[in-house]
């Protein structure tokens, strides 16, 4: 850790503590379940007296990060979006995290609301329920109403999160430089995947983007009014920390399918019966919608977030996090799934290859032989019959298992389609959804051989050979006069070469050592032991020369062990 830390360290002391305090907590619950016959494997229970051994590995990672605050909630929510990081099981889990938090006073929201919006806010409200209508991590949401009767929501962001996100990513901060210390974390880049992190949240933090991403995807979607609403924000009131939006007349689909589960007054065969097949196929089409023919998606479509309203159409909530994807990702996204249909596995590797980040000990050959078994098994089902969440998870679990990272959008876009599929199958949709992701592939297909998108690529293309042959001559020429100058530098970065010279450095040192100490024998330097003949013959034995020899012997024998557990003790074991 650098010394301009230490400060940093100094100033987050307690919250390091509390930190350190629950990882200690859940990691000895972990190691403790794995051994049945120990007394006190139960010592540590949760809240409701349950002991942690009984809980599963990935379950104690999402109660950890429940009990370390909101920050670490929406973290373990951004990880969930990471199946290629943290792997399908653990990510399925994370997905259950949510924020149990007790909702700010309405003293501090009024506090906020005027910081934010001025003294005299309450003059553009005719009511502000006191009571919050949903509270996360972030924020919470109030119910109220304008003076022109107009019905809202406002989401406040929650006091003091701010400065409890930045702590806590300064913590984290220092958690990823020592993670990057350890081998099976390093292939990750921890420090990287904070920063990203750090960013995504400090997004969600800002309503500024949320409300324009309402705008945005409001206008994306106008053509489709007549099957999905997006909230209208009230421009004039949204801030960094405020968003004032158009509330929703409507059901969210996780408490119409509960009710319907516990014979509630609305039931699935009342509401749906005869819609649930349109919803679906609407809710299908109006996602690969935002992914193949906008490019900008809504990424988490989880029954919370949608909407039944009383006119039947559907509404979207949350958009704090949405996705982008460019067209080149688009494509590749094409070609994979062709290639599922077709069988080229070849061609499938060599996407993932290209698609993901794979570390430089990447062994090609297993991944082949994974790939080629994912083809066979998904590769021969009919459409009818597709697991396309089966399909996603398995692929998540490819990425994890050869540490290939994929580009953030790409696993957002991963989680986006798990979560969907999900969705629809909540609500028993009775249609192919993958039929209609063909349909759109086949579109999508037709406008890349369209001529508008060839003249259009032809033009990218001369655009990038014309920068290309102007700046390559100037760059040329600066290296001749570097070169001319003598000016011209090579660095060479060595890996992991440091242990070797440490062993290296270590091994003379003891050989040099062991040279002097003889030395100090042969010539009898004092203080001698045995200044008489003794046992084996030994006599006038320099005490310094032996100690020396003893040193130079214990050193050399730990070289050899620590040469040994590495496997390059002999030729037949080399890499």
């Amino acid at each position: 850790m650098k010394i301009t830390a230490i400060p940093q360290l100094y100033r987050n002391l307690k919250r390091w503590r509390e930190i350190l305090a629950v990882l200690r907590r859940y990691g000895l619950a972990d190691w403790l379940s794995r051994y049945q016959s120990l007394p006190f494997r139960d010592s540590f229970k949760d809240p409701s007296g349950v002991p942690l051994s009984q809980y599963s590995s990935e379950e104690r990672v999402r109660m950890a990060l429940t009990d370390l605050g909101p920050t670490f909630i929406k973290l373990g929510q951004i990880l969930a979006a990471r199946p290629d990081i943290v792997g399908p099981q653990l990510g399925h889990e994370l997905k259950r995290l949510r924020a149990d938090v007790q909702p700010d006073a309405i003293e501090k929201v009024r506090e906020t609301l005027t910081k934010e919006l001025g003294e005299q806010y309450l003059s553009q409200f005719q009511f502000i329920d006191p009571k919050p209508l949903a509270t996360a991590s972030v924020g919470q949401v109030h119910r109220a109403t304008l003076n022109d009767g107009r019905r809202v929501v406002i989401k406040v962001q929650r006091a003091d999160i701010e400065r409890t996100v930045r702590q806590d990513m300064e913590v984290l901060g220092g958690l990823a430089q020592l993670a990057e210390r350890v081998e099976g974390f390093a292939a990750w880049g921890p420090c990287q995947m904070v920063s990203q992190m750090s960013t995504m949240l400090q997004r969600e933090l800002d309503f500024g983007r949320e409300r324009q991403n309402l705008e945005v995807f409001a206008e994306m979607l106008s053509s489709q009014s007549a099957k999905v609403v997006i909230p209208k924000p009230v421009r004039e009131l949204c801030t960094r920390r405020v968003l004032v939006m158009d509330e929703l007349a409507g059901e969210p689909l996780s408490k119409v399918l509960s009710e319907s589960h516990h014979g509630g007054v609305l039931t699935v065969d009342a509401c749906l019966d005869g819609e649930r097949h349109q919803l679906s196929e609407s809710i299908a089409r109006i996602y690969l919608t935002m992914i193949f023919d906008e490019g900008l998606f809504h990424a988490d479509p989880h029954l919370g977030n949608l909407l039944l309203l009383s006119d039947g159409r559907l509404g979207i909530l949350d958009f704090g996090m949405v996705g982008r994807i460019d067209e080149t990702l688009r494509e590749s996204i094409e070609e994979m799934m062709g290639c599922i249909a077709t069988g080229d596995q070849n061609r499938l590797t060599r996407l993932i290859r290209r698609i993901g980040d794979a570390p430089p000990t990447l062994d090609e050959s297993l991944l082949a032989i994974d790939v080629a078994e994912f083809v066979g098994t998904y590769g021969r089902q009919h459409l009818s019959d597709f697991d396309l969440t089966g399909a996603l998870n398995e692929l998540s679990d490819i990425l994890h298992r050869h540490v290939i990272k994929l580009p953030s959008q790409s696993a957002l876009l991963l989680k986006m389609l798990i979560s969907l599929e999900g969705t629809l199958r909540e609500l028993g949709a009775g249609f192919d959804s993958l039929d209609i992701v063909h349909q759109f592939v086949r579109k999508s297909m037709l406008r890349r051989l369209s001529p508008r998108r060839r003249v259009r690529q032809a033009r990218r293309i001369y655009l990038e050979a014309e920068h290309f042959f102007e700046v390559v001559p100037d760059e040329v020429l600066t290296l001749l006069q570097q070169a001319r100058r003598g000016e011209m530098r090579l660095t060479l970065e060595h890996q992991r070469i440091g242990p070797t010279v440490n062993r290296m450095v270590l091994g003379l040192m003891a050989s040099a050592v062991f040279l002097g100490s003889s030395l100090l024998l042969a010539m009898k330097v004092p203080p001698l032991l045995f200044p008489e003949q003794s046992v084996l013959g030994m006599k006038e034995m320099s005490i310094f020369g032996l100690v020396g020899m003893m040193m130079s012997f214990s050193v050399m024998m730990w070289l050899l062990l620590a040469i040994n557990r590495s496997g390059h003790l002999t030729r037949s074991n080399e890499d």
